[in-house]
């Protein structure tokens, strides 16, 4: 069975699928590498409420429909909606619609791109990221929010967004998944990091072939799926919160704000830009090498 849980359209950005007892939430907008929009966002908070609901399901996969997991945030598709209101889910009493500046930056990204992810990062049940070609920027978020990630050998890993003079995405666990070395490497280079790269630094938990991916995501969350539930939402709960006595959620609290500087100081010298002058087109073309694609925001 597949179907989705947004409201019909030509194409639904997030695609449900049930198999057994395992819930598999794709990202579909594989024309431009799964970039993330608001109502892609929405449409994965509603997929993922659906299984946590769903007494069948004991284990969700997250995927990407086609070539790429993700290429991150919206910041250039025609499919851009950041001025459309959504109810909010994370950030309930501060809403970016009718808010300008720094104002509009803050309550959006504190909904969308932090809360979202801090949300989902507290799913009660195992959520297992499958990740094929880019994960790049804010598709890092959604890999780092799930509890394990498998892999394709062809799949590589980037945060660029230093290039704008942003230090690191909004969810900022990089000094928790990878160490705080690795994480300095992987954001002063802002270049791409293979799939056994991220495995050695321990934030990739197995590599398989491509062609075997999603057989090999699928048969370890049957595997996960086994075990009892309360025990599993009960020992994920005590792993988080280990992170979190070890200054993850503080850490990335702080963080925020340094984001938030950054994109204000853009602003500033540029009148109006936060984001240092780059658009989808230009960072496309400024991680070629983390791409592999032409820079046009889309797939080939």
């Amino acid at each position: 069975m597949t179907d989705s849980p947004t409201s019909a359209s030509e194409q639904e950005p997030v695609t449900y699928e049930v198999r057994g007892p395992v819930a598999v939430v794709t990202m579909n907008r594989p024309e431009y590498r799964n970039a993330q929009n608001s109502a892609m966002t929405y449409a994965l908070d509603a997929a993922f409420v659906r299984a946590v609901e769903d007494p069948a399901v004991k284990a969700i996969v997250l995927a990407g429909a086609g070539k790429h997991f993700s290429a991150g945030h919206d910041i250039g598709t025609p499919g851009r909606d950041v001025d459309t209101r959504f109810e909010n889910k994370a950030v309930l009493w501060w809403d970016h619609v009718g808010r300008e500046g720094g104002d509009q930056r803050f309550a959006r990204e504190s909904e969308v791109y932090l809360g979202m992810c801090r949300r989902w990062r507290e799913i009660p049940k195992p959520v297992i990221a499958s990740v094929q070609g880019a994960c790049i920027a804010g598709a890092l978020m959604l890999a780092w929010s799930c509890d394990l990630i498998v892999a394709s050998e062809d799949a590589f890993f980037s945060d660029p967004v230093v290039r704008m003079g942003i230090p690191g995405v909004e969810y900022f666990a990089h000094p928790w998944v990878m160490g705080p070395r690795a994480a300095k490497e992987f954001l002063f280079t802002g270049d791409r990091f293979s799939a056994q790269q991220a495995k050695e630094w321990g934030m990739v938990n197995r590599v398989v072939p491509r062609a075997e991916l999603e057989e090999e995501t699928l048969a370890l969350a049957e595997r996960i799926a086994e075990m009892p539930s309360f025990g599993l939402a009960l020992t994920k709960k005590a792993v988080n919160q280990c992170e979190d006595l070890m200054g993850m959620r503080a850490g990335m609290d702080s963080v925020f704000g340094l984001h938030h500087f950054a994109h204000a100081h853009n602003a500033e010298l540029s009148g109006g830009d936060s984001l240092g002058g780059q658009d989808a087109k230009s960072m496309a073309s400024g991680a070629r090498s983390a791409t592999g694609d032409k820079a046009t925001g889309k797939a080939e």
